[in-house]
């Protein structure tokens, strides 16, 4: 008989994580030369032998491979949010006559969401449902009136001290944490320098930038409106100065039968009327277009020729103090709100007006901060995030010129707590080597979940003690789940129910039921531009049953589905109301911050740079201020 004799190479096993340059053969060979019993080649047994020999290979090699690639540890994180941007003002998102080249270079280089919401369609509570994952409703930050926004400076309303934000959670696992820009949940509560709501109470180590926001009184020449309303009080005023003083002169001269009382209860009639109006349509520029450095103000009333030089200055200052990390940076840009204030370089660029110059006049801000990053060796270490807080101002106009954006192919856009276009925002994460370049992903996603994602990559935990609304992204981002875990989504219009989402794994449906819309005018147009914004209660559309769409067919929501045209119709809409009424049952009364008091101007509670009420001051000026 034949001897069997097998030759093996002995394979040399690298250390883990380590890449040979010149591959080697990992691969054992055997030498089945000999004739068997019956003169035949032993081709089965060579077979069977070879099998049983790769095995034990197989398993060392499976487990020497990663599945999937470590994340780093407490990375640096910029997060940059834009006001008012519509989803379809970026190129990356389709627009092929605006100028994004930085933001689309972010989308090739990261994971670009396609269906990112926020939590709702004006800016004060979108931004707290931001800083806190938790639906704007759950910190009393969801109006119940037609006032849905902080309206100034010195309101007593705000983001709750008690309400946790990711930056105080990062603040705590080491991190400094900045933001550079708007901030817009409040200020103070009882005196002028409480700043119970100001962001240095809320985890910010850092701040410099509007307390407020940007508003048209803050570019008067911009707002004919304001100015021709200022007007008529000052006319209105002067005449009741001159029949104060008539009056006055009738019971001097006897030729009035008055009281000096009742002349004195008419002087005051006009001193409160002069207040009144003046607090709000002449003193809106100096109280509420202010620049602050942390607690103090810097600048009163903002130069806004300079104003995004100064913040761009302060954004990549910040980066390059900070650059041994790790820090978190919130640029919370000024673009693209009115009154659309753009430095003179980019004015006349765009093929979009103004509107357009101060799109792209954003885009280079945006360049400038990953090239500070590129600059200071950061980029690998450093996650960026760019979204908007809500959907564009489609009503935003000044006689026939527009002043707001694009929401795409979407339906509605700011105010409107339903339609996709107040509430579908950009959103592009890039951290290169952890998330892979160029990835697309068409999952539901919320603005509310960028809180848990940086609190857990900081090495933070999500609160126990209250309802997350937010759901980490990592695992989506990298590729590691095919789904969300947002099953459903709730859209308010202040403190109303609009509408809700359901994503339907089984069958890849995205179904959305609208129970509130509002009532479009002129009749014809998609939009209240004879309002100037939609409201979210009394003249609303109430639906029953609710008006149901599936985005995936019918992202536009142009075509609602009835029981005739959908055969599972009150299946869905069961479905959905189910899970609205258990949303609703997670709900706990709070104090609301944007009625009533809470949003009435209060001058003890007025920032000032000097005595109040002589306030005034501005920035020192730089060569780099006016670009």
């Amino acid at each position: 008989m034949t001897r069997l004799h097998i030759k093996r190479r002995q394979t040399k096993y690298l250390p883990f994580g380590f890449v040979n340059q010149q591959p080697q053969k990992i691969s054992q060979t055997k030498d089945f030369s000999g004739p068997g019993p019956s003169g035949k080649r032993q081709d089965n047994m060579s077979g069977l032998n070879n099998h049983r020999n790769c095995w034990p290979l197989v398993l060392v090699l499976w487990l020497l491979v990663p599945t999937s690639t470590p994340i780093p540890t407490k990375p640096n994180m910029v997060l940059i949010m834009a006001d008012d941007l519509g989803i379809g003002d970026l190129g990356c998102y389709g627009n092929h006559t605006l100028r994004t080249p930085n933001i689309d270079r972010l989308a090739r280089e990261g994971v670009r969401l396609t269906q990112h919401i926020a939590a709702a369609s004006i800016c004060t509570p979108s931004r707290a449902a931001f800083l806190t994952g938790r639906y704007p409703i759950r910190s009393g930050m969801a109006s119940e009136t037609e006032v849905r926004v902080l309206r100034w400076t010195a309101a007593s309303g705000g983001l709750p001290p008690n309400e946790t934000t990711f930056a105080k959670i990062l603040q705590q696992q080491g991190y400094t944490t900045g933001l550079v820009g708007k901030w817009h949940v409040g200020v103070s509560c009882e005196t002028r320098n409480d700043h119970c709501h100001h962001p240095l109470n809320h985890g910010f180590h850092y701040f410099y930038g509007t307390p407020l926001t940007l508003m048209l009184d803050c570019g008067n020449k911009h707002n004919q409106k304001a100015q021709a309303l200022r007007a008529t009080y000052w006319f209105c005023t002067r005449t009741l100065a001159c029949a104060m003083l008539l009056l006055a002169l009738g019971r001097l001269t006897g030729s009035l039968p008055i009281s000096w009382k009742t002349v004195g209860c008419f002087g005051v009639c006009v001193l409160v009327f002069f207040v009144s109006w003046y607090s709000s349509h002449g003193f809106t520029r100096h109280w509420d277009c202010i620049l602050m450095r942390n607690h103090k103000v810097r600048e009163q009333s903002m130069v806004l020729k300079r104003t995004p030089s100064l913040l761009l200055r302060e954004a990549t200052s910040f980066i390059e103090r900070n650059k041994q990390g790790p820090f978190l940076f919130f640029l919370s840009l000024l673009q693209v709100h009115v009154p659309l204030t753009t430095t003179r370089n980019f004015l006349g660029r765009s093929q979009h007006g103004l509107y357009g110059d101060n799109v792209e006049e954003m885009d280079w801000v945006v360049g400038q901060v990953l090239k500070t990053l590129d600059n200071e060796g950061l980029t690998n270490h450093t996650l960026v995030y760019f979204t908007s807080d809500h959907g564009a101002f489609i009503e935003g106009r000044i006689g026939d010129t527009p002043l707001g954006g694009s929401n795409g192919i979407y339906k509605g856009g700011k105010g409107m707590g339903g339609w996709e276009g107040g509430i579908r925002v950009p959103g592009i994460f890039r951290w290169p080597g952890v998330l892979p370049a160029g990835r697309v992903i068409h999952e539901p996603t919320s603005l509310m979940d960028v809180f848990p994602t940086v609190v857990q990559l900081g090495g933070g935990q999500v609160p126990q003690d209250r309802v997350i609304d937010g759901r980490d992204l990592t695992p989506l981002l990298r590729g590691q789940v095919p789904h969300s875990e947002h099953e459903f989504l709730f859209h308010y219009c202040g403190s109303r129910l609009h509408a809700a989402r359901w994503h339907q794994r089984q069958g890849a449906r995205l179904w959305k039921a609208h129970f509130e819309t509002p009532i479009f005018s002129p009749e014809g147009a998609v939009g209240c531009y004879t309002r100037g914004l939609c409201p979210c209660h009394g003249k609303v559309a109430r639906h029953d049953p609710p008006l149901l769409f599936e985005l995936s067919g019918d992202p536009s929501e142009a075509t609602p589905l009835s029981p005739a045209s959908e055969p599972s119709f009150h299946a869905v809409v069961s479905r959905i109301q189910e899970a609205t009424r258990a949303h609703r049952s997670t709900l706990t009364p709070v104090p609301g911050q944007l009625s009533g008091s809470s949003n009435m101007w209060k001058p003890w509670l007025q920032p000032c740079c000097g005595s109040f009420p002589f306030c005034g001051c501005q920035e020192s000026a730089h060569p780099r201020d006016e670009l």
